[in-house]
């Protein structure tokens, strides 16, 4: 912005005003894609957890069958080993399949940076007009 007097016509302030207008909505644009490729990269981390703990839930049934089969002559009845196994297991899964659940539900899914820059933005257009 120039100080003192200003000998320009109210035509050349409104396209100077216009042409940064349309450079603050082209950097907002790239803020906001930027925001939403960060959270993008959140929420894959988080959805990779749930997989996992689904797996891990998968993997309980593989135990099931193995301590089935394992266990067939051990100490202590077949049905009561895999039982233990198979809650262990579920258990675990079931915590990592709750800790993604609740990552993801944290996270808001609007450019919320972008958002308060706007809003910055809108009051120095009020500012400058006014």
């Amino acid at each position: 912005m120039q100080q003192g007097t200003d000998d320009r016509s109210l035509g050349e302030l409104f396209s100077e005003l216009s042409r940064q207008t349309s450079t603050l909505i082209r950097q907002e644009v790239a803020l906001a894609k930027a925001e939403m490729k960060q959270k993008g990269t959140e929420v894959g981390k988080d959805v990779g957890m749930m997989a996992a703990g689904g797996a891990l839930a998968y993997a309980g049934l593989l135990a099931l069958i193995a301590t089935a089969i394992i266990v067939l002559d051990n100490f202590i009845p077949l049905w009561l080993s895999a039982m233990i196994v198979t809650v262990i297991v579920l258990a675990v899964g079931g915590l990592l399949i709750q800790r993604g659940m609740t990552a993801l539900k944290q996270i808001s899914p609007a450019p919320e940076h972008t958002i308060e820059t706007i809003k910055e933005d809108a009051e120095w257009a009020k500012k400058q007009l006014g």
